[in-house]
């Protein structure tokens, strides 16, 4: 059996990510070309430093890693600058840590979340206070959690692609993210390309639920034909910054903020350096 890795190569995989993700030209949302929504680079970057430990703390559960992370952020930064990331990375970063074959790893770990993580989980997003936060008719954060996560994240999954994710046993990452990934790695892309190539990739399949919930489903989906068809003649090794930061301003001007497809394309790279160290790869931060 494959051993797990350590909480050091863990955290190290997870600021790779989220600095890799911030490198990339994501219209829209939040990156080194450009700030928005109120948000700087420098939010996320002292978002990711003060995460890195409790997301990544050996033995924790899954539901008390992204609660500490979610305080950590909100002492640092005030604002919700990643809770989507904390909730895809915390079952990833477990997985990780427990060895074994990662895939059949992570679905074990879904399956394990109880009504102690369902508890934990309702704070964090109390905290966080995410965009577009309703009232539930069942199951509602601003109640206490009488049910385990993942029934929870079931009852929610029709209208939150990361709740989907986590009972789906993060089909989107599988199917869409790292074969993206793989393709642009493939094409000879840089890292921050390769980054681009699966956001826009994961904007251009799927209604973003984070555009959804401020805006509806319909606004969602007209972005992912918007998108389809803005990037569908780019050539992203010509690296076509100009293109895409015309994009990202129309984006930014109607305040449309893509943060689900971001917060899946971290998860990605996530998910890639925890694959390469668990085969023994080196220098997964040099890939």
């Amino acid at each position: 059996m494959t051993a797990g890795i350590s909480t050091t190569r863990i955290a190290e995989a997870y600021r790779f990510a989220c600095r890799a993700e911030l490198d990339a030209l994501k219209p829209g949302n939040v990156h080194v070309y450009a700030h928005g929504h109120g948000m700087v680079v420098d939010d996320f970057e002292r978002s990711t430093l003060v995460t890195a430990g409790p997301l990544t703390q050996a033995g924790d559960r899954v539901g008390a890693r992204i609660l500490a992370a979610a305080r950590a952020t909100a002492t640092e930064v005030g604002t919700n600058t990643n809770l989507g990331i904390l909730l895809l990375c915390a079952p990833l970063a477990v997985a990780a840590e427990m060895g074994g074959i990662f895939r059949p790893r992570l679905a074990e770990v879904l399956k394990g979340l109880d009504r102690e993580d369902a508890a934990a989980v309702f704070e964090a997003i109390r905290i966080a206070s995410p965009a577009g936060l309703g009232k539930a008719r069942s199951h509602d954060v601003n109640q206490p959690a009488r049910i385990d996560l993942l029934t929870a994240m079931r009852e929610a999954a029709e209208r939150d692609r990361i709740a989907r994710a986590y009972v789906t046993d993060f089909e989107d990452l599988f199917v869409i993210g790292l074969p993206a990934l793989a393709e642009a790695r493939a094409r000879g892309l840089e890292i921050s390309w390769c980054t681009t190539a699966v956001y826009l990739e994961f904007l251009g399949r799927i209604p973003d639920t984070h555009i959804a919930r401020k805006y509806g489903t319909g606004q969602a989906e007209a972005v992912c034909a918007e998108v389809r068809s803005a990037v569908r003649s780019l050539d992203l090794s010509a690296k076509p910054v100009e293109a895409l930061l015309r994009l990202d301003a129309a984006l930014k001007e109607r305040r449309l903020n893509p943060g689900t497809s971001a917060d899946f394309t971290v998860a990605t790279l996530f998910a890639d350096a925890l694959l390469c160290s668990l085969r023994g790869d080196i220098d997964l931060v040099d890939r």
